[in-house]
């Protein structure tokens, strides 16, 4: 039994934001059909693959049950119509239009029943000047300003390493489904979500465009204490050309480095407004690539310093503190990232994802 047992939630959704929101329902028992075309969420066929399923397939989709039905079809709306009546939350990710079009809009749907949590996830909301312009993760972040501060020394924006809007949104969606469960508790009455990539990305930018946000110019990471402007919240290459990260800028920190390097005459730079600090910077940089990677790890175990060398995939996942924590398991000879919510009272047991049209 999980905190969400009993509720039955209905996902149209494909790719990241909303199966990332579904699954973390599916994770704490709740029952989620994940109502798939013929030829199913396109995740299924992105690599890589083990034992036989894409493995961002199954880290999203762990713990549901998939029906293949055809909306466009009188048998197939009527297969849907009758899940909604007993359904408690209703997720999906069309462009804005597509759910009307269909006959399954919230107007539609809160007809048949009232009780229903709908929302609706898209890149940049169901109504507005950008609604339906297409995008993926990169371009919103783009749109919402957060690729321009993702950039090299140079000033040049890069790919991003993280899907930052998907992600948002998957959450943001999340908590937003719970806060209207709850408030249904109350009123006996659902409530529509609308629920924009954009919007929940926003928010994020608090500590580093400030300076926006208050009306001004727009931050430059260079001279940001959080995006490189500042020594100690700055990434540094090694002797082995590899990389580790001073990843805490407050003073203590500063003097219990800089003492250790017998350079206590540095720390008043520190203290420098961030993009004023070039000098401790180019020391550091100095200093760091003396050594190599597992070096500077060695050296830093007994000192209290911000400090953590910058891991690829494979080592990050091969930490015994991932280990102790269980956040990657093995199950049915598979991997997979374990949920980041534990309860005192539960335990997690991993689970596979459907097969297309599976019973889960």
């Amino acid at each position: 039994m999980g905190k969400l047992s009993g509720l039955k939630v209905i996902d149209l959704s494909v790719f990241l934001p909303g199966p990332m929101l579904t699954m973390m329902m599916a994770d704490q028992g709740a029952e989620v059909i994940k109502i798939e075309t013929a030829a199913g969420d396109p995740a299924r066929e992105q690599a890589p693959f083990e034992n036989g399923q894409s493995i961002w397939f199954r880290n999203l989709n762990r713990g549901k049950k998939s029906i293949v039905l055809d909306l466009k079809s009188e048998a197939g709306k009527a297969r849907l119509w009758q899940m909604i009546e007993a359904a408690d939350v209703f997720i999906e990710g069309f462009r804005p239009g597509v759910m009307q079009r269909l006959g399954f809009d919230y107007a539609a749907v809160s007809a048949r029943n009232p009780r229903i949590v709908y929302c609706s996830i898209s890149a940049f909301g169901q109504a507005g000047a950008l609604a339906h312009h297409p995008a993926h993760d990169m371009a919103t972040q783009a749109l919402a300003g957060f690729l321009s501060v993702n950039d090299g020394p140079d000033g040049t924006p890069v790919v991003p390493g993280t899907p930052s809007a998907d992600m948002a949104a998957g959450l943001t969606g999340l908590s937003a489904v719970l806060m209207a469960l709850i408030g249904r508790d109350r009123t006996g009455k659902g409530d529509y979500i609308d629920c924009a990539m954009l919007d929940s990305l926003l928010p994020w930018c608090a500590h580093t465009a400030g300076s926006a946000i208050a009306g001004g110019d727009a931050p430059r990471s260079s001279q940001q204490r959080s995006l490189g402007g500042a020594a100690f919240y700055h990434v540094y290459e090694t002797a082995d050309g590899k990389h580790v990260v001073l990843g805490g800028r407050e003073m203590k920190f500063v003097t219990n480095l800089l003492t250790a390097l017998g350079r206590a005459d540095m720390i008043a730079i520190a203290e420098q407004p961030a993009g004023e600090q070039s000098e401790l910077i180019a020391y550091l940089r100095g200093v760091f690539v003396s050594k190599t990677r597992d070096e500077w790890t060695e050296w830093f175990a007994d000192k209290d310093v911000a400090f953590a060398p910058v891991l690829n995939f494979r080592e990050a996942l091969d930490q015994p503190h991932i280990a102790e924590r269980g956040l990657w398991v093995e199950h049915d000879n598979a991997h997979q990232i374990a949920p980041a919510i534990h309860f005192a009272s539960e335990e997690w047991t991993p689970q596979n994802a459907p097969e297309l049209n599976g019973d889960g």
